[in-house]
């Protein structure tokens, strides 16, 4: 039996899950902070508000960071102009304002080369968007660039029923998995790593894509029967983890590995212990079976 990529309970729900209870800790955690529900268009951003100003509250909704000197004269209309267009916006997005001259460890994070630099953070995942000031007619012109691509209308606030907007190489992936094509769905996973090295999603995706090309034409009753016929064979211990991960049965591929370490020693013991981190990258870092079992793999170990 062929390893299907949509099977439920596989990776793909994983991701989701994984997005939803990002979104939701982090609107209770700004309820508990007691942060307005519909906050002001425009935030100034330090260092040790950057998670919870940029990147928790791109989940609800896209966040342009101005990252800048704000007392210098050069940058100072164009400021203006993004703060017209930030109120014009009615919600649709907010601006984030980072002023890098007070907080130059995040200028080295953004891996700034210009003042303004403008970024775009959207479901937690940050993005270039253009550097140097430039007028009110190209800012328009290139917000409406930019959101046309990501689906939303910068003149009007968004629904919050509405399914937030997904990231053009997340679309390009998923559609290309649709259709097949692992190779675009790997490259689109790739270009998204480029943009954003810390992109969860990518990770997950570029994992699942891996896992798949691996399963790809195995007999999944099959390899299982033959991995309990012989538990000392590593390489069908591996086999049979690949395919209880992609038909969702988790933890039973987790405990197999980390028996493998258990039982083994020196090279086949390593090939357990890697493959085993290879398939924690197919769920989100925080799951609780990838928590279970970073655990138990640590018990093994020592």
């Amino acid at each position: 039996m062929a390893a299907d990529f949509t099977r439920p309970g596989s990776l793909y729900g994983a991701v989701d899950l994984g997005a939803r209870k990002q979104a939701l800790d982090a609107q209770a955690r700004r309820e508990a902070a007691g942060q307005d529900a519909t906050p002001s268009s425009v935030a100034e951003v330090t260092a040790a508000t950057f998670t919870a100003d940029v990147i928790e509250r791109s989940m609800s909704v896209p966040v342009v960071v101005e990252a800048t000197v704000p007392r210098a004269e050069q940058v100072q209309q164009f400021s203006q102009a993004l703060e017209k267009l930030a109120a014009e916006a009615g919600g649709a997005w907010v601006l984030a304002r980072v002023d890098v001259e007070a907080n130059p460890e995040l200028a080295q994070a953004l891996r700034m080369r210009a003042v303004p630099t403008v970024y775009m953070a959207i479901q937690g995942q940050l993005m270039p968007l253009f550097e140097g000031p430039l007028s009110e007619a190209q800012l328009r012109q290139a917000f409406a660039q930019v959101f046309e691509q990501l689906g939303i209308e910068p003149g009007a606030p968004q629904d919050p029923s509405a399914e937030p907007p997904i990231d053009p190489d997340l679309q390009a992936a998923d559609d290309a998995i649709e259709s097949g094509d692992l190779d675009a769905a790997a490259a689109a996973y790739q270009r998204l790593l480029a943009r954003n090295p810390s992109s969860e999603d990518a990770r997950i995706g570029l994992a699942g894509v891996g896992l798949v090309r691996r399963t790809s034409g195995l007999d999944s009753g099959a390899v299982l029967r033959r991995a309990a016929e012989d538990p000392a064979d590593v390489d069908l211990q591996t086999q049979a983890a690949d395919v209880e991960v992609l038909s969702g049965r988790v933890d039973e591929a987790f405990e197999r590995l980390i028996g493998v370490v258990r039982r083994t020693a020196g090279d086949e013991r390593d090939k357990a212990r890697l493959h085993l981190l290879s398939l924690f990258e197919t769920l989100p870092a925080d799951d609780p079976s990838v928590l279970k079992a970073r655990r138990g793999l640590a018990s093994a170990l020592f």
